[in-house]
């Protein structure tokens, strides 16, 4: 499944004194904003955007089981956002549950929202192995 894209963008800058909220150099509010109205827009309900050291989550309420987007800023004027579980199977009460139809129709609803802003560039999805390998090298 993909649910790892990154992308370029000027869009998205630190709001000040946000590296208070997560680590130092570290930033993503406004773009877990942004995704939140686009997601919003496309019939999500999203939770508001939640401080984490690693960045901003997001969660997809309503749902039969626990969903999210991660996202912040990656390398240098980059960013990362990341669909969670990236498994195509979790377990919850003692039964399995397929996540491919809710991860995969997330993906495509997070792609649209990102395709349509102009100022968003060099879209590049990953399966969470393709990019563990990638981040590896």
């Amino acid at each position: 499944m993909l649910t790892h894209v990154e992308f370029r963008s000027d869009l998205f800058p630190p709001l000040q004194g946000e590296d208070k909220m997560v680590n130092p150099g570290i930033w993503g509010r406004r773009l877990a904003n942004f995704l939140r109205q686009g997601l919003i827009g496309r019939g999500y309900e999203i939770g508001q955007p939640r401080a984490e050291d690693w960045g901003w989550r997001l969660l997809v309420t309503k749902r039969t089981f626990s969903i999210w987007i991660g996202c912040a800023n990656y390398g240098d004027g980059g960013f990362l956002c990341f669909i969670e579980p990236h498994k195509q199977h979790i377990w919850r009460f003692l039964r399995r549950i397929d996540t491919r139809v809710e991860v995969q129709l997330l993906h495509e609803a997070l792609d649209d929202v990102l395709a349509e802003e102009e100022g968003i560039r060099d879209r590049h999805w990953w399966t969470h192995q393709e990019f563990n390998v990638s981040f590896r090298r």
